[in-house]
C-alpha cells in the first residue's frame, strides 16, 4: 500500500469512497476520480475533488490506461510522463 497503491473512484453517491481515496493520496498513492461529464452520478467523485483527494480527474475511457501507467511506473517499468491526462486518449 502507501506509495505503491493506485485507486480510481468511479460514479456513485455518498462520500465514503472519497475518504478512502484521500487516505491513499495522503500516503503517496496514485488517485484518480471519474470526471463529471462521464459520471452518471457525480456525488462521490465530486466529494473526492472537493477534498483534493484525486491527483487526476479523468473521463471513464481514460482511467484504465492511467491506472496501468501508474502501476507500471510504481514497479519501475514506465515513467509518470506516460500517464494520460484528460483529453489525451
Amino acid at each position: 500500500a502507501g506509495k505503491r497503491a493506485c485507486a480510481a473512484l468511479l460514479t456513485g453517491m455518498g462520500k465514503d469512497g472519497a475518504a478512502g481515496l484521500l487516505a491513499i493520496q495522503q500516503a503517496g498513492g496514485c488517485t484518480i476520480a471519474q470526471d463529471e461529464v462521464t459520471s452518471v452520478v457525480w456525488g462521490m467523485p465530486a466529494a473526492a475533488v472537493e477534498l483534493n483527494a484525486a491527483r487526476m480527474v479523468l473521463p471513464l475511457e481514460s482511467i484504465a490506461a492511467a491506472l496501468l501507467c501508474a502501476a507500471t511506473d510504481r514497479a519501475g517499468r514506465a515513467t509518470s510522463r506516460n500517464i494520460p491526462h484528460e483529453g489525451t486518449l
